[in-house]
């Protein structure tokens, strides 16, 4: 079960500032950063995908834990953090059987099996596990990202060279992946990776002013990580749980393209809701398609475009049932499924939530409770209504 203390708590990392003892000509949060750092995981995934040993499920867990550690250790500084792990074993041990006390109570409402995998992460990691070196290169890459910005705004300033020199060192320990390699050599794949981090710069609800301030990169990662808890909560196949989350982690991947354009106004005049799918899909195919292959374009589009309906495949033949015939007929991976109901009310969840928040904090307008009541109404007409997901809204209600 989800707590609604789980929930609230994923947001306290759309507080934590990055680089905050640097110049910063942007905005850096570690909500944003480990957004970024999921959608580069999956680029340099899609290279290892057909090495023994890969998996997406352990992937998709290794950035959850590594998000729900930073959600302690907000006051460590990343590269002290790096040190310990690195140089001193046994107090890095001690520092996560910490973290671990601290995050039980949230997080063993999830199952005992989620919080055993949990602490085999960080008490039994292997340093030559495939997934695991994913999800670090992935962590370097984003991080490296955003040194560039700090680099191009202090190009004389203390430890920046020291820095760049450690950064070009790191990442030649990941050059076994091709995906690395790709991206050291090939423009198209450092544009996708640059294409997704300007959702970084792109805030939600830009019309209000809120806290905390998401970004839209940093919304879709909690949609993918609802998505996938809840998908383990109905006990999805593995397909299913791969593609919820993914899903989730790019279905607002087009607003790079048109901007957050939100519901009021795409339901104000009637078709305008269709005319900016039909647009998006045109810059999609211009504009993102071309950066990465062609065996990928599938799953971008499944991702991207129809992000919020069911789908499975049958005999070669892609149907789009009803959720409870997922959970009753195709919860296998040989359909290849997918819950658009589960992503799409994740993804309402994530908006009541930004509201929720934003009041609770203090901030007070007509608009922040008219949408409250209306992401309300939707979330009881949604499958979170269902007893499946123990109708985890209701727990705000009375807020």
């Amino acid at each position: 079960m989800i707590k609604k203390e789980l929930l609230e708590r994923i947001y306290d990392s759309a507080y934590v500032q990055r680089w905050n003892d640097k110049f910063r000509p942007v905005e850096l949060t570690e909500l944003d950063k480990q957004a970024h750092k999921m959608t580069i995981a999956y680029l340099l995934g899609k290279f290892e995908e057909h090495k023994p040993g890969f998996n997406w499920i352990e992937i998709i867990e290794a950035g959850l834990f590594d998000f729900l550690q930073r959600l302690v250790l907000t006051d460590l500084k990343p590269q002290l953090l790096f040190t310990i792990r690195k140089k001193d074993p046994q107090k890095y041990h001690e520092l996560n059987r910490w973290v671990f006390d601290k995050l039980g109570p949230i997080i063993s409402p999830l199952g005992q099996d989620f919080c055993n995998r949990y602490k085999n992460y960080f008490f039994n990691p292997s340093p030559d596990n495939l997934n695991s070196r994913i999800v670090e290169a992935a962590h370097l890459y984003a991080s490296k990202w955003e040194f560039d910005f700090i680099e191009r705004a202090n190009p004389t300033g203390y430890e920046i060279a020291e820095i760049g020199k450690s950064f070009r060192e790191e990442v030649q320990d990941y050059y076994d992946l091709e995906g690395i390699k790709s991206l050291v050599l090939y423009e198209d794949y450092k544009n996708f990776v640059e294409f997704c981090g300007l959702l970084r710069f792109q805030f939600r609800w830009a019309y209000l002013y809120r806290l905390p301030r998401t970004s839209v990169l940093g919304h879709m990662l909690i949609v993918a990580m609802l998505s996938y808890l809840f998908s383990l909560e109905v006990h999805g196949c593995d397909r299913r749980c791969i593609n919820n989350y993914f899903t989730g982690l790019f279905h607002d991947l087009p607003e790079v393209l048109t901007r957050d354009v939100i519901n009021p106004i795409k339901l104000s005049i009637p078709g305008l809701d269709e005319l900016i799918k039909d647009y998006e899909k045109e810059q999609m195919r211009k504009k993102v398609y071309p950066l990465v292959p062609r065996k990928w374009h599938k799953d971008i589009k499944l991702y991207t475009m129809e992000e919020f309906s069911n789908v499975v495949k049958v005999d070669g033949k892609t149907l789009h049932p009803e959720y409870g015939d997922i959970c009753s007929k195709f919860n296998s991976d040989k359909y290849d499924p997918r819950d658009g109901d589960i992503v799409k009310a994740s993804d309402i969840l994530a908006a009541f939530l930004e509201a929720h928040l934003a009041v609770k904090s203090g901030i007070r307008s007509d608009k922040l409770s008219e949408a409250m009541r209306d992401l309300k109404t939707r979330l009881d007409n949604s499958v979170f209504s269902k007893e499946d997901f123990g109708q985890i809204h209701l727990h705000f209600i009375d807020d």
